[in-house]
C-alpha cells in the first residue's frame, strides 16, 4: 500500500504546483521589470510622446514659386480657386465607406458619381487612373473648379456632407499670361506619396502630407526651391478634441521664383511653326509608300549659340498641363498615356531619339579631317557606290564629279561619305582587326562631339542617344544574340536576314555598319538637343555648352538672387581653320545647297545663316525630317517624324522662326521694330523692392498675319510668318528644290 502524505498530495502533484509557482513568479517578475522600464527608465520619453497625442496640427500650404520667362512674364503661376476636397479617413468611418455622401456631392458638382469615387480611391499596381497617389491621411481634392454657389451649398449643408470641405486655395496655373504652352518643359504637379515622405524625412527638405511635388520638367528639376515650406500650427486639445491652447506656430514660407531663359514670344512662334509644319506635311504625298505623310511627332529647339541657354523648346504632340491640376480624369489620363495617344508627355526635344541622317555629316567631316583627309581634297561624288556586290546609288543618280568636303556638305553627297567611311573601315583592319589596331576616327570623333551621353540639360530624364561603336555592338550582341539566332533565316525576309547576320557576327564592325554610320543612318541615334548643342558649338567657335533653361532663382522677398551660370562640357575636336571652312560650307547649304529653295530672299549679307538638311530612314516608317541651322546668335533645330525631307518638311517653319527673331520681312528687308529677339536677352528682369518681378509687356504672335494660302508643286507653302513669306525657288536652284522635295531611296547596306 502506497504511503500518501498527510496533505493528500502525491509527489507528481507537488511537482506541478512548484512549476506553476515558478511560472507565476516569473511572469510577475517580467511584468514588474517591464513596468520599471516604461515608467522609470524611459518614463520621460514616453511621457513626452503621450503629451504629443494631445496636440493637433493644422497645415497651411506654402505658395509655390512662379516660373517666369527671361523677361519676367509668368509661364507658370498660381491663382485662387474654390477647391472641394474629401477626407478619406472620415469617409471610411461611414457604413458604406462614404458612397452615399460622394453620390450627393457628385450631384452638387455636376459630375458622375463614378468619377468622384475614382478621385478618392488609392493608387496601387492594380488600380487604374484616376486614383489618388498621395497620402491617404490628407484631404483629397475632388475639383478645383467649384463655383461659389456650389461651395456655399456644401458649407451650409455640412451635416449632409461629412468629411467634405470647400475652401479657397492657391492652385497651379498653366500656362501663364505669355500665351505659350511650354507643357513638356514646365512639367506638372501631383501629391506627395508616403514613400517620398519617408525618403525625405531626414533631409534638409522634408515633405508634409499636404505637399504637391513636381513630376516632370522644371517643376521636378527645381521642386525644392519652388515648393517653399508649409506653415504648421500646433494646438493643444483635451480628450474630447477641444482646443485648450496653442503650442507652437511656424509661419509658411513661400517658394522662390525661377527665372528661365525661355522667351514666351519665341516659344509661341516655335510651337505654332512646328504644329503648322506637321499639318502641311500631312497634305504632302509620299511617293515611296503611296500615302500622305503621317507627320505624327516632332520637336524644335531654339538655343543661344554663345551660352547654351534655351530660348524656346517645343515638342509635339503636346498637352494641357492644367489637366493635372486638382486630379486628372480617366478620360484625360487615357488621352495622355494610351496606345493611340502618341505619348504627348514625352519631351521629344530631349527624349526623342532617331537616326540624324545627313545632319550627322558635320561629325563625319570632322572625323575625316582628324583621320588625315584634306578638307579641300578631291573626293569622287559618283552616281553609285558598290559594296559587297551591291550597288547603292546617289540620290537620283546625281554625279558631281570630284568635289571637296565642303561641297559634299552643300549638296549632301552620300557617296563621298560612303567612300570615306569604307576607307577607314579597311584601314582599321576590316571585320577582324588586330588587337589595338583600329583607330576608329569616325566613332572617336562622335564621342568628342559629346554624343552617346546626355548633354546635361537642367531637365529630368534626358536620354543619351547612341554611338554604335565596337563596345556598344559587343554589349548589344550579347544581350540579343539568343533571339537573333532563334529567329534569323539566311533566305528569309529582310528582318530575318538581318537577324541571321546579327546572330553570326553582330558583335563585329561590318563594312556596311561603318558606311551607314558615315551618313547618320544605321544604329546611330541623336536627340534634337544634342543636334542643337553641336551646331551651337560650330557657331560659337567650338564650345560645347550644357544646355540650360534655369537662369536665376529669386527669393520671395527679392533680396537673394542666385544666378545659374552656363557650364561647358567640352570643345569640338576641330581647329579654328576647320571650323571656319565648315561654317562657310554650311552657309552654302542656305544659298546654293539643299536648303536654298526654302531660304530664298533671306538677307544673308546682313544675317549670315548656316544649315544642314537631313532625311533619315526608319525601318517600317516614313522618313524623318531633320533641319539643323545656326546664325551668330542662335541655333535652331527642327525634326518631324514621318514627314519627308529635311528642307521639305521643316524648311519654311525654321525660316519663319528666324524671320520672327530678327524681324525679316517678305522682301528680305529687316524691320527691327518687329523683331522679337534680334540678340539674346541680357541680364534679369527688374526685381521690385517688395520682391515682385516686373514683367515686360508681351507682343503676341499673330500667325494669321500675312498668311498666304498658295502652294507650289514642290510643296513650297508659307506657314504664316508674321514677318515674311518665302518666295518660290529661283531658276538657279530649282534642281535643288526638286532634289530636296523627294525622300531619298536608300537600301540598308548588308555587306
Amino acid at each position: 500500500m502506497t504511503n500518501i502524505p498527510e496533505t493528500g498530495r502525491t509527489p507528481r502533484v507537488q511537482i506541478r504546483l512548484v512549476v506553476i509557482q515558478i511560472l507565476v513568479l516569473s511572469l510577475l517578475g517580467t511584468l514588474g521589470g517591464r513596468l520599471w522600464y516604461l515608467q522609470i527608465r524611459n518614463g520621460a520619453e514616453y511621457a513626452k510622446e503621450a503629451s504629443g497625442n494631445h496636440v493637433q496640427q493644422v497645415v497651411q500650404p506654402a505658395v509655390r514659386g512662379d516660373i517666369l520667362d527671361a523677361r519676367g512674364v509668368p509661364i507658370a503661376d498660381n491663382e485662387t480657386r474654390l477647391v472641394v476636397s474629401a477626407s478619406r479617413t472620415d469617409l471610411l468611418k461611414m457604413k458604406d465607406d462614404g458612397k452615399a455622401v460622394l453620390t450627393k456631392l457628385a450631384g452638387i458638382l455636376g459630375m458622375k458619381p463614378q468619377d468622384v469615387e475614382g478621385k478618392v480611391r488609392l493608387c496601387d499596381a492594380k488600380t487604374p487612373q484616376p486614383c489618388w497617389n498621395g497620402s491617404p491621411y490628407q484631404p483629397i481634392p475632388i475639383t478645383d473648379k467649384a463655383t461659389p454657389r456650389q461651395a456655399l451649398q456644401i458649407r451650409e449643408r455640412s451635416e449632409d456632407f461629412p468629411g467634405i470641405t470647400a475652401e479657397p486655395e492657391a492652385v497651379r496655373r498653366y500656362p501663364g499670361p505669355g500665351d505659350s504652352n511650354t507643357s513638356q518643359v514646365l512639367g506638372y504637379l501631383s501629391p506627395v506619396t508616403d514613400d517620398e515622405i519617408q525618403q525625405a524625412k531626414d533631409t534638409d527638405s522634408p515633405y508634409l502630407r499636404s505637399d504637391m511635388v513636381g513630376r516632370s520638367g522644371l517643376e521636378r528639376q527645381y521642386d525644392k526651391v519652388l515648393r517653399g515650406k508649409a506653415g504648421v500650427t500646433r494646438y493643444e486639445v483635451d480628450n474630447l478634441g477641444r482646443v485648450i491652447g496653442k503650442a507652437k506656430s511656424d509661419a509658411a514660407e513661400p517658394g522662390s521664383n525661377l527665372v528661365t531663359s525661355i522667351d514666351a514670344r519665341v516659344q509661341r512662334v516655335a510651337e505654332y511653326e512646328l504644329d503648322n509644319a506637321m499639318k502641311i506635311a500631312r497634305t504632302q504625298f509620299d511617293k515611296i509608300t503611296g500615302e500622305n505623310y503621317k507627320a505624327d511627332s516632332g520637336a524644335v529647339v531654339v538655343m543661344e549659340a554663345k551660352t547654351g541657354r534655351i530660348v524656346a523648346m517645343a515638342s509635339a504632340p503636346t498637352y494641357d498641363p492644367n489637366v493635372w491640376v486638382g486630379g486628372i480624369s480617366a478620360k484625360d489620363y487615357q488621352q495622355l498615356t494610351g496606345k493611340d495617344s502618341d505619348y504627348p508627355l514625352l519631351n521629344r526635344a530631349i527624349q526623342g531619339q532617331s537616326a540624324p541622317g545627313s545632319t550627322f555629316k558635320v561629325v563625319s567631316t570632322a572625323a575625316a579631317i582628324q583621320a588625315g583627309y584634306p578638307f579641300d581634297g578631291n573626293y569622287p561624288c559618283t552616281s553609285s557606290y558598290s559594296v559587297g556586290g551591291q550597288v547603292f546609288k546617289n540620290f537620283e543618280g546625281e554625279n558631281f564629279g570630284p568635289i571637296s568636303l565642303g561641297r559634299a556638305l552643300e549638296v549632301s553627297c552620300d557617296t563621298v561619305f560612303y567612300g570615306l567611311g569604307d576607307n577607314e573601315w579597311k584601314k582599321d583592319g576590316g571585320i577582324n582587326p588586330k588587337k589595338g589596331q583600329p583607330k576608329d576616327w569616325f566613332f572617336k570623333t562622335a564621342h568628342q562631339f559629346g554624343l552617346g551621353k546626355p548633354t546635361g540639360i537642367d531637365l529630368p530624364n534626358e536620354v543619351s542617344g547612341r554611338v554604335p561603336d565596337r563596345q556598344w555592338k559587343q554589349k548589344y550582341w550579347e544581350a540579343n544574340k539568343d533571339v537573333w539566332c532563334k529567329t534569323g533565316k539566311k533566305d528569309g525576309d529582310y528582318v530575318e536576314k538581318i537577324a541571321y547576320e546579327n546572330c553570326l557576327e553582330g558583335n563585329k564592325m561590318r563594312e556596311g555598319d561603318e558606311i551607314n554610320y558615315s551618313i547618320g543612318q544605321g544604329d546611330t541615334l541623336l536627340t534634337p538637343i544634342q543636334e542643337a548643342d553641336i551646331y551651337s558649338a560650330i557657331s560659337n567657335g567650338g564650345t560645347l555648352w550644357n544646355p540650360t533653361i534655369g537662369k536665376a532663382i529669386v527669393s520671395p522677398d527679392g533680396k537673394h538672387v542666385t544666378e545659374i551660370k552656363p557650364k561647358s562640357h567640352g570643345k569640338l575636336p576641330i581647329s579654328q581653320e576647320t571650323r571656319d571652312v565648315m561654317e562657310e560650307a554650311l552657309a552654302g547649304v542656305v544659298t546654293r545647297g539643299t536648303a536654298a529653295w526654302k531660304f530664298g530672299g533671306w538677307p544673308q549679307d546682313k544675317i549670315p545663316l548656316h544649315a544642314k538638311t537631313g532625311t533619315a530612314e526608319v525601318y517600317g516608317k516614313q522618313t524623318t525630317s531633320w533641319l539643323a541651322t545656326f546664325s551668330n546668335d542662335y541655333a535652331v533645330v527642327m525634326t518631324i517624324a514621318q514627314a519627308g525631307t529635311g528642307s521639305g518638311a521643316s524648311g519654311e517653319a525654321v525660316h519663319n522662326i528666324y524671320n520672327a527673331l530678327y524681324g525679316v520681312q517678305k522682301d528680305g528687308s529687316i524691320d527691327k521694330s518687329k523683331a522679337l529677339l534680334p540678340t539674346p536677352q541680357q541680364g534679369l528682369p527688374k526685381i521690385n523692392p517688395d520682391g515682385s518681378i516686373e514683367a515686360q509687356k508681351v507682343q503676341k504672335y499673330d500667325p494669321s498675319a500675312d498668311q498666304a494660302s498658295e502652294q507650289d508643286q514642290q510643296g513650297n507653302t508659307d506657314t504664316g510668318s508674321p514677318a515674311a513669306t518665302v518666295p518660290s525657288p529661283t531658276a538657279s536652284n530649282r534642281r535643288t528644290a526638286r532634289r530636296s522635295a523627294r525622300p531619298k531611296k536608300r537600301r540598308r547596306i548588308l555587306a
